[in-house]
């Protein structure tokens, strides 16, 4: 079948990410003989500089690996929790708030990237800190060109940073106070002196793990925390219409560090192994998709999923969805995860699988539990449709011209000639949604917006736990071998759109590139994790290309199809090897024109 672009095959590395220059880093580290985690750490730093709109280094960074010498795969934590002050009591009682706002400084969580992935870096990568970050210093000081949805990102906040965020508006509007145009060259300098800072700092010691620890240090308990303290003590709007300070101190900052844990990982039909993060996340939520569609049939015709795959899969992703909103959470009950992905629980939630759609949030019992949920779902307090219907599932950040915003993400796939792979989803930090601190060149992130304000939830806002992030980077074994990393952008639909990708490549049995390719689907019939938490039952976004007929049909069962055009959904991108070859083969997604693969 005709693909947008060739599935690229080769025996020394590939790198596939969201945005080409990011790809191009990472393969100039992999040609200068540096590991997949020297090129993801290179390329992370990158997508900070070329999608400000889409991450940051205030955001955070999940990431699933695995070594050439251990296959067993490990997730790296590079979420930071709550601070110390951010307690129900402060926002919901003292605030008056029912959520958490989804811009400012409130819905700030500590920054975890700069120390996910030195962190990774350190215990994993080849490369000295400098060697890694050269390429981002290079694009922040020198520039690099604004995509287009950048310039759109601006234009929808621009009266926003007049009026509220100044810092934002020194930072992001040209000189007379216009939005940069697609295509004119951005430049932080700002971001860049930061930068290079931490790296004086840090070569102020010998060795390279030092150094590395070193510059751990000068971030966390040195200047960049004071300036983020003392700028986090100011009130700011956000979209509760109000101006509220935050509460992340330098103190928070001082007691984070990235850990590593184990993922979660289930065995799946023809030999393989799906690696995810665990129940404190959105991740097990594609295990739970899977196992709900065993021993239903799957096949594609002519690389476009028939009615009935995707009639099927929508209806389990609103099973797993509906158990992400009672289970999944940093408090969650331990013991709930080997449930939900059982054989038992999926055979008794499969039967709910009905020739038509269903309407209902339906969580399931695992292991006999009584399922609960928030009471601003159970109440359908945010049912009515979405806000922005026409925005919803691009992959790129949904804005609103009062402000209201919500952000999205990037994605690095990275595969060596020695059998490394690593799968990461940087988020956060978003230009639109915090603001501009300006001795630091960057702002805050803003994932605290996914807690609840209710006690006794496995998702509640409690100080030092994390939220249940959509962020969401997969790793798949066959035959106990690493052989594939994937992921993308889009929130609530990473862990839909993987479906898709899983779906047309391994059972479809599509390569790569026509995996991505392929038309897609979402379901948005559950709440969103983001403020204002808005859901539609029954709703089912598209991309036209799957058909008229699929589309009428879907209708006939009672779905309400939204059509996005025809090419709209996802973010995809991914690496593969083959372990008694050592083939290695990367894609990437077309929509928007942005994300690359790189490789030989």
């Amino acid at each position: 079948m005709f693909t947008t672009r060739p599935e690229l095959a080769g025996t020394h590395g590939m790198v596939a990410s969201t945005h080409w220059l990011a790809s191009a880093a990472g393969m100039a580290v992999l040609e200068d003989d540096g590991n997949a985690f020297d090129a993801a750490v290179a390329a992370g730093f990158v997508l900070q500089v070329v999608e400000p709109h889409l991450n940051g280094p205030g955001g955070e960074v999940p990431a699933l690996f695995a070594t050439a010498a251990d296959p067993r795969p490990r997730a790296l934590c590079g979420q930071g929790p709550a601070p110390a002050g951010a307690t129900i009591e402060h926002y919901r009682d003292e605030l008056g708030l029912d959520l958490i706002p989804g811009t400012g400084l409130l819905a700030t969580t500590v920054p975890g990237a700069w120390d996910g992935w030195l962190t990774l870096l350190r215990d994993h990568g080849t490369k000295t800190l400098r060697e890694v970050l050269t390429y981002a210093i290079g694009y922040a000081r020198g520039g690099c060109p604004i995509v287009p949805r950048i310039s759109d990102t601006i234009g929808l906040v621009a009266d926003m940073f007049r009026q509220h965020w100044p810092t934002s508006a020194q930072r992001w509007l040209n000189a007379d106070g216009s939005v940069p145009e697609p295509g004119s060259v951005v430049r932080n300098p700002v971001l860049a002196d930061t930068w290079e800072r931490l790296l004086s700092e840090a070569e102020s010691v010998t060795g390279r793990e030092a150094q590395i620890d070193a510059a751990r240090r000068a971030w966390s308990q040195g200047f960049v925390a004071e300036a983020v303290e003392e700028f986090a003590r100011i009130p700011h709007r956000d979209n509760s219409g109000r101006d509220h300070a935050g509460v992340l101190t330098a103190q928070d900052m001082a007691e984070f560090e990235t850990t590593y844990e184990q993922p979660l990982t289930v065995d799946l039909p023809g030999g393989w192994t799906l690696a995810k993060f665990g129940i404190w996340s959105q991740g097990p939520a594609l295990a739970q998709q899977l196992k709900l569609l065993e021993g239903l049939p799957v096949s594609y015709v002519d690389g476009v999923a028939p009615v009935d795959v995707v009639h099927a899969a929508v209806e389990a992703t609103k099973l797993a969805f509906a158990d992400r909103e009672a289970w999944y959470g940093d408090s969650a009950d331990p013991g709930v995860l080997a449930d939900l992905v059982s054989d038992e629980y999926a055979a008794q939630r499969r039967d709910l699988i009905g020739a038509t759609a269903s309407l209902d949030l339906r969580p399931g019992s695992p292991g006999g539990r009584t399922p609960g949920l928030p009471a601003f779902v159970a109440e359908s307090r945010g049912v009515g449709g979405l806000s922005d219907p026409s925005g919803v599932g691009i992959g790129e950040p949904t804005v609103l011209p009062n402000g209201e915003s919500r952000g999205d993400t990037v994605h690095i796939d990275v595969v060596d000639r020695w059998g490394n792979m690593i799968s990461a989803t940087p988020s956060g930090g978003w230009l639109q949604s915090s603001p501009t601190i300006p001795e630091l060149g960057f702002c805050l992130g803003s994932r605290a917006q996914m807690f609840w304000l209710e006690e006794g939830l496995p998702n509640s806002l409690v100080p030092g736990k994390r939220p249940r992030i959509t962020l969401s980077p997969s790793l798949a074994l066959r035959g106990g071998v690493p052989a594939l990393a994937f992921g993308t952008p889009g929130g609530d639909q990473q862990d839909q759109w993987q479906l898709c990708f899983w779906l047309a490549h391994v059972h479809g049995g599509l390569d790569l590139q026509a995996a991505i390719d392929a038309p897609a689907w979402h379901s948005t019939a559950f709440p969103r994790s983001f403020y204002p938490r808005e859901w539609e039952p029954g709703a089912v976004a598209v991309e036209s290309r799957l058909g008229a007929e699929t589309i009428a049909a879907l209708e006939s069962r009672g779905h309400l199809v939204e059509d996005n055009g025809p090419w709209s959904l996802g973010r995809l991108s991914a690496v593969s090897r083959d372990p008694e070859s050592g083939l290695l083969k990367a894609a990437a997604n077309p929509r928007g024109a942005q994300g690359y693969a790189a490789g030989r």
